[in-house]
């Protein structure tokens, strides 16, 4: 636990903010209009807090945090070498989001009105029954439910819960290692990215109006996404950057998602909306943690 105010204290350490839906949600606000996006999750009430809270309201997003009065606010020591990252991270009150906030009659009202939910598969470690209510009305309704693999840990510890909400997920979004882990942990044998994606796009569905869409990226490698029961193939290539310009990749994922989801918003074709998201994680990468640059750039279609 002393490493935090190790880097504080000792390093030349920058505060910035995390929470990787969280960041998604900065990236999807930065490409879309003003009071396009809520984030709902737990903080606590300390310093740590505070300056989340300024960060993602100057992002233009609306919080509606739990307050949790007893755990302090997540943090996430990041220590760059060259362009490789070591983190350590100890979630503290983003452990602690119940359910019970999310079905407050205020913060349901901002449910029903959102027409598009992002969930971090994170959560999955936290508090499923919150993401089930966002998958049910999203089922019932007809809206987009997007859940992100997040990391390779999911597949492996938290299959069971993810397992519950998969049959919801219109768009799943993953990074090829995140994929072999859903591969093995699901005894799909095979290492090929596109066939991983085809499988879980088959997967069952408790919405049949939408088909399911698996976005895979890979890198610097082209993203591949499959859709559907006949298995539609999209292959879209990245952004190249020179690697001078690589500042940190830490968060690129977010962003990446953050750019995709800004396209789906808008109703931008599935290639569209993942080139908006290889732009979006292009910018990202140059600055330092999962930020975006100001002043704000705008996105043009490659």
């Amino acid at each position: 636990m002393g490493i935090y105010d190790d880097l504080m204290k000792n390093y030349k350490a920058v505060l910035i903010a995390g929470g990787a839906a969280q960041n998604t949600a900065r990236g999807a606000q930065y490409m879309l209009p003003p009071n396009s996006t809520v984030y709902i999750g737990c903080i606590g009430k300390d310093k740590y807090g505070e300056t989340l809270e300024k960060i993602t309201s100057d992002a233009g997003v609306k919080a509606e945090y739990l307050y949790d009065e007893k755990t302090p606010t997540g943090r996430c020591g990041v220590v760059i070498t060259g362009h490789n990252r070591s983190m350590c991270t100890d979630l503290a009150a983003a452990n602690n989001y119940k359910i019970e906030h999310l079905k407050q009659e205020r913060i349901w009202k901002q449910v029903e009105n959102a027409q598009v939910f992002y969930v971090g598969g994170f959560h999955l470690t936290v508090c499923v029954p919150a993401i089930k209510a966002l998958a049910e009305e999203a089922a019932a309704k007809n809206k987009t439910f997007i859940l992100n693999l997040s990391a390779p840990f999911i597949s492996q510890f938290f299959k069971e819960p993810l397992d519950e909400v998969l049959p919801y997920v219109d768009i799943l979004i993953g990074n090829e290692t995140e994929a072999a882990a859903f591969a093995e942990s699901h005894g799909i044998e095979t290492k090929d990215v596109k066939k991983i994606a085809e499988h879980i796009a088959k997967g069952p569905k408790k919405n049949s109006k939408r088909a399911r869409t698996v976005v895979i990226t890979q890198g610097t490698l082209p993203t591949i996404a499959v859709s559907g029961d006949d298995a539609k193939l999209t292959e879209v290539d990245v952004h190249a950057i020179g690697q001078d310009k690589i500042n940190d990749t830490n968060g690129a994922g977010d962003a990446f998602a953050g750019g995709f989801v800004a396209g789906i918003v808008q109703g931008k074709s599935l290639e569209q909306a993942i080139d908006m998201g290889q732009w979006l994680a292009k910018l990202s990468i140059q600055e330092l943690g999962p930020s975006y640059p100001s002043p704000k750039q705008t996105y043009v279609s490659s």
